[in-house]
């Protein structure tokens, strides 16, 4: 048996002018599997998910925190875990996250796994891949990643929220410093700059669609040769940045 996500990940690869023996090679489904899928009558892609968040606006910050550094694995028994990857230095990230999870869903128990320099906010539950849509096999940046209606609908009614959970996982508040020279004295000054970095361009979109959306103005700067950062450095931006998010702590 096949998840709702994982169907819909298959499909859209096919949908893409991929062949039924590379999908299958990729994904390890059957072609006869693959080949049922497509003759469906009624649409995958278009279904609700199988369990509604039971708190739209946490869904919305857990949205975030997983396109940046989430994850979900399937159970040898069935269902799935959801982890979300969150640095030891910010424990109040860590329990923030902890508590969006157990709003979108109370039924489902959260525990930390302790790992190197950081912890995996973790939660076993049969609905994730229904909840988040984009999971699917390989790397989130070297496949296509785009929201649900539905989904959409939530960004647009919590666009702070969702923001907060990208900039909270993949994204950063810093000081800048430059110099000037005033009256012939060199002077260092000092501003706050938001940075959202990540190799998605798709992802990257989602941040940047959002942000236009809410008055925020951004650009774009390269890592070496690739344009991995979303950078928010204009006064007033990073001041209605300052109103909704904050550093992370």
């Amino acid at each position: 048996m096949y998840d709702l996500a994982t169907r819909r990940n298959a499909l859209a690869l096919l949908s893409d002018g991929r062949s039924l023996n590379s999908v299958s090679k990729q994904t390890g489904i059957s072609r006869a599997a693959l080949r049922s899928w497509q003759v469906r009558i009624e649409p995958l892609t278009g279904f609700a998910p199988c369990a509604r968040p039971a708190d739209t606006a946490s869904y919305a910050y857990l949205l975030g925190l997983y396109l940046g550094d989430g994850c979900i694995s399937p159970h040898p028994r069935g269902g799935h875990h959801l982890r979300v990857a969150c640095a030891d230095a910010w424990p109040g990230l860590i329990e923030r996250c902890r508590a969006a999870i157990l709003a979108v869903r109370p039924s489902d128990k959260v525990y930390v796994l302790q790992r190197q320099g950081c912890v995996a906010v973790t939660s076993y539950g049969r609905h994730w891949t229904c909840l988040f849509p984009q999971h699917g096999p390989g790397k989130k940046h070297e496949r296509p990643i785009a929201l649900e209606d539905w989904q959409q609908a939530i960004v647009d009614t919590h666009p702070w929220e969702f923001l907060r959970g990208l900039i909270h996982s993949d994204g950063c508040r810093i000081t800048n410093w430059t110099t000037r020279m005033v009256g012939g004295e060199r002077k260092r000054y000092e501003y706050p700059r938001y940075f959202f970095t990540n190799k998605s361009d798709d992802i990257r979109r989602l941040c940047t669609d959002t942000l236009t959306a809410v008055g925020v103005r951004w650009t774009v700067t390269a890592r070496g040769s690739d344009p991995y950062n979303v950078s928010v450095a204009r006064k007033g931006s990073v001041a209605l940045m300052d109103a909704h998010i904050g550093p992370k702590y």
